[in-house]
C-alpha cells in the first residue's frame, strides 16, 4: 500500500523518538540534586551544622588545657572530635545530594560518616570501660601506664574506623550494582550489616559493663553508710548515680537501635522516609553526646569559664573521679 508523504515523515519522527529514548545519554541518571529537597535532608543539614558547633567548642577545650589530660578527658575529646566529623560528614552529604552532584563526593562523604559514626561508638565504649577501671583500679587508675593504655586504645580503634570508612572508596559500594546497595547508598548490605552488627555488639558489651558498674557502686555505697551512718542519704545518692547511668544507656540505645535493626532487615529498595526516620535520631545522639559526657563535667566546666571571663585560678585537676563524673 502506498504511502503518502506525511505518513512517511511521521513514521520518521517516531522512530527518531525510539532510538533516543534507547541513547545512552538519556539513560544516564539525573543528578539527585534535581530532586525535591525534602524536609528530612534540611533536618540533616542542621544537626550536621549544630554537630560541628557543639563537639568545636569541647575539642578546642581539651586539647587547648594541659590541665585536661587524664585518660576520661583523652576519650571525652575522641568522642566529642569523632562527632565534630560526623557533622562534616553530614554537611558533605546534603552537598553531593543537593549541590555537587559527584561520585567522588559522595562516597568521601559516606566515608567519612562511618568512620566518624564508628569512632564515635567506640569511644562511648571506652568511657564506659573508663568508668569500670576507674572503680576496680582506684588505686593505680592515675599512673602513666594507664594513660599510656588510653592512646594506645585510642589509636587502635581510630584505625579501624578509618579502614571501616575507606572501604566504599577502595570499591565495596554499589555505585553500579544497585542490587547490592543497602539502605544508606552507595554501602552495600553486607557492610552495613557488619557495622549493625558491631553496633550490637557495642550495645551488649555497654550494658555489662553498666551493670556491673552499678553492683560496685550499690556495694560500696552500702559500705560507707553503714560505717557513717548515712544510710538514707546514701541510698538517695546511690540512687541518683544509677539512674543517671541508666538514662545515659537508654539514651544511646534509644538513638542507634532503630537504624541498626532497619540496616541489618532492610536493602536499598526500601522507601527513603524510613531511612531518613531512622537516621534523624542517630545524628541526635552526635548532639546529646557534649552535653552528656563535657558540659556536665565540672571540670571542662571550670576551663570554659576560665575561657570566657579570663579571671579564675587556673588550679590543677586531679586524676581521680567517680563514675558520675564523666
Amino acid at each position: 500500500m502506498a504511502l503518502n508523504g506525511s505518513e512517511v515523515g511521521l513514521e520518521v519522527i517516531l522512530a527518531m523518538d525510539q532510538l533516543l529514548e534507547l541513547s545512552p545519554s538519556h539513560a544516564t541518571p539525573k543528578p539527585l540534586g534535581s530532586a525535591a529537597m525534602t524536609p528530612w535532608d534540611v533536618a540533616l543539614c542542621v544537626s550536621g551544622a549544630l554537630i560541628c558547633c557543639e563537639n568545636a567548642i569541647v575539642v578546642a577545650t581539651i586539647f587547648s588545657s594541659s590541665s585536661l589530660r587524664a585518660p576520661m578527658f583523652l576519650l571525652i575529646g575522641s568522642l566529642a572530635w569523632a562527632d565534630f566529623l560526623a557533622g562534616v560528614g553530614l554537611l558533605l552529604h546534603f552537598l553531593s545530594r543537593r549541590c555537587v552532584y559527584s561520585e567522588a563526593l559522595e562516597l568521601g562523604s559516606v566515608g567519612l560518616l562511618v568512620s566518624a559514626l564508628s569512632a564515635s561508638v567506640f569511644s562511648l565504649l571506652g568511657i564506659t570501660l573508663d568508668r569500670f577501671l576507674s572503680l576496680h583500679r582506684a588505686l593505680t587508675y592515675g599512673s602513666r601506664r594507664t594513660h599510656a593504655q588510653t592512646l594506645c586504645a585510642l589509636a587502635v580503634c581510630w584505625t579501624i574506623a578509618g579502614l571501616q570508612g575507606a572501604l566504599p572508596a577502595l570499591g565495596w559500594n554499589c555505585l553500579h550494582d544497585g542490587e547490592s546497595c543497602s539502605v544508606l547508598r552507595p554501602l552495600t548490605r553486607v557492610h552495613l550489616a557488619t557495622l549493625c552488627g558491631g553496633f550490637l555488639l557495642t550495645l551488649a558489651l555497654m550494658l555489662q559493663l553498666n551493670a556491673r558498674i552499678c553492683s560496685v557502686v550499690l556495694r560500696h555505697s552500702h559500705q560507707i553508710a553503714l560505717q557513717r551512718h548515712t544510710l538514707p542519704s546514701a541510698r538517695t545518692h546511690t540512687r541518683r548515680r544509677v539512674h543517671t547511668l541508666a538514662l545515659i544507656l537508654a539514651t544511646f540505645a534509644s538513638c542507634w537501635m532503630p537504624f541498626a535493626l532497619y540496616g541489618l532487615l532492610a536493602d536499598g529498595s526500601s522507601p527513603a522516609l524510613y531511612t531518613y526516620a531512622t537516621l534523624v535520631p542517630v545524628t541526635g545522639n552526635s548532639l546529646l553526646n557534649p552535653l552528656i559526657y563535657a558540659y556536665r563535667n565540672t571540670h571542662i566546666q571550670r576551663v570554659l569559664r576560665q575561657a570566657c571571663c579570663c579571671c579564675l585560678p587556673n588550679t590543677p585537676i586531679k586524676n581521680t573521679h567517680t563514675p558520675s563524673d564523666v
